[in-house]
């Protein structure tokens, strides 16, 4: 089997580097579904160069885009984010990300997220363990509630639903270290994956926001299923990562 981890890399800190030289200089902010659902020039600009180069190197494969949406191919399909963070880009807050992951008859094989303003690029392939540049990197071993420090995130439609999470991101609260909402769940699941984070939950997600953050978490040691355990978390549009140690302590509260 082709080694696509080696291209994804390339593709990711290409893109990324678009977007580190757009950062402060986007012109076009416009809503998509919501108010707070954000787009800018740069993300269709990232995109671009990331549809071309897999176009190019494998055009039979399908591709599944934030912008662009679907194109039909053979048994691979890349998930692609090309600004995972789009409203932090946009008000020039440094946190935001690249992700790109493949699929191979639907399983994770490959996956990559890159934070080009901090330089780090953390990738991972099926069995073969999660790096950040080059160096592995292991869930943490932290397996206590009140001593962990959690990240979530919130629906775009916030303002209007019923299940907002803002119920579970107040359960959490009050019975860990602190719950963190930086903007970018891609970063999210790859700060899990490096130990920097605990654990991550979040409602209402596509599958290019978490397939190549969840493949690290995977690789890195920890668990990542859906809110409810499941293991459908690509096509539930929940999902819940931490070390295996607070997973079902977390599912517990989720489901509680």
């Amino acid at each position: 089997m082709t080694d696509f981890l080696p291209f994804a890399e390339s593709l990711a800190r290409s893109a990324g580097e678009v977007l580190r030289q757009g950062i402060g200089r986007a012109e076009q902010v416009r809503s998509k579904s919501a108010a707070i659902d954000l787009v800018t020039e740069y993300d269709h600009k990232s995109e671009e160069v990331i549809l071309r180069a897999i176009r190019e190197s494998f055009p039979g494969h399908a591709i599944l885009a934030e912008e662009s949406g679907a194109s039909p191919g053979d048994e691979y399909c890349w998930l692609v984010d090309p600004l995972d963070g789009t409203t932090n880009f946009a008000h020039a807050i440094p946190f935001f990300s690249v992700s790109i992951a493949l699929l191979h008859h639907g399983r994770l094989l490959t996956g990559v997220v890159n934070d080009p303003m901090r330089d780090e690029l953390f990738s991972a392939q099926a069995g073969q363990g999660a790096s950040l540049n080059g160096r592995s990197i292991e869930v943490s071993d932290t397996a206590e509630l009140d001593i962990s420090l959690l990240v979530t995130g919130f629906p775009y439609d916030i303002w209007t639903a019923q299940e907002n999470n803002l119920d579970h991101f107040a359960a959490f609260s009050l019975r860990t270290q602190g719950v963190r909402r930086l903007g970018s769940a891609a970063l999210d699941l790859a700060y899990v994956a490096a130990g920097r984070l605990d654990g991550f939950w979040e409602l209402k997600l596509n599958p290019w926001d978490v397939a190549a953050g969840a493949l690290l978490v995977q690789e890195a040691g920890g668990r990542v299923t859906n809110v409810h355990g499941g293991l459908d978390f690509l096509s539930d549009t929940s999902i819940l990562a931490a070390n295996p140690a607070l997973h079902h302590l977390m599912l517990q509260i989720l489901q509680g």
